[in-house]
């Protein structure tokens, strides 16, 4: 078995180094829940509720229910996606 040159050793790392780093981060993962939080508070005026003041149980507005679960897609959304953006 031959022993290992620095030549052999610097091709892979020379070809790793060129990949570029990119990073997710709390300010993307931050920016895209608040947009998620503008949709729901907009989704229950739309309904005529007020976000935050209806229990969700089962006598709760069906708009409001739909609004809670766009809202889990939008968060979810987020959790995979945007901790995973581009973040300068």
């Amino acid at each position: 078995m031959r022993p290992l040159t620095l030549k052999a050793l610097l091709a892979p790392l020379l070809a790793f180094a060129a990949i570029p780093l990119v990073e997710g981060g709390p300010i993307a993962y931050g920016l895209c829940q608040t947009g998620c939080n503008t949709l729901a508070v907009a989704c229950y005026a739309g309904a005529g509720l007020v976000f935050g003041t209806v229990v969700a149980a089962p006598a709760a507005p069906a708009a409001a229910l739909a609004c809670n679960a766009g809202l889990g897609t939008c968060s979810a959304t987020c959790a995979t996606v945007a901790l995973f953006a581009p973040t300068p």
